[in-house]
């Protein structure tokens, strides 16, 4: 049979609030089951609550989306700057760092634009 110890598991010392609320359990020696049910009681409060938090989250999205307030990230470059990079790549003047250089924009962004544009040769 187990017993009550004078300190709370690890975890409830963490949190003083979590303490608070079993501080005076250990004081009338209830058995550790009874304590650790508080805590697993907690913890699915716990669950719970970031359970709704999610959902709400998720709503405000839809919502958002609905109205067409949600936004995606914007394009480094405009179409224009990307059909002139495409074509400073094409006529071979420049290599792709030398040209991801020029726009201000990464390596990985002038592959993109040059695939997009069907130019296979990298």
């Amino acid at each position: 049979p187990s017993t009550a110890t004078s300190k709370p598991p690890k975890p409830v010392r963490n949190f003083p609030s979590a303490n608070g609320c079993t501080g005076s359990y250990s004081t009338r020696r209830l058995p550790l089951g009874t304590r650790s049910g508080v805590l697993g009681i907690l913890a699915m409060v716990a669950e719970f609550e970031a359970d709704l938090i999610r959902a709400r989250t998720r709503e405000g999205m839809a919502v958002a989306k609905a109205k067409g307030r949600l936004r995606r990230k914007q394009p480094k470059l405009s179409k224009t700057q990307e059909a002139h990079l495409v074509s400073v790549h094409r006529a071979g003047t420049h290599t792709t760092v030398e040209i991801a250089e020029l726009f201000a924009v990464a390596r990985s962004t002038v592959y993109r634009a040059i695939k997009r544009a069907g130019d296979a040769t990298v």
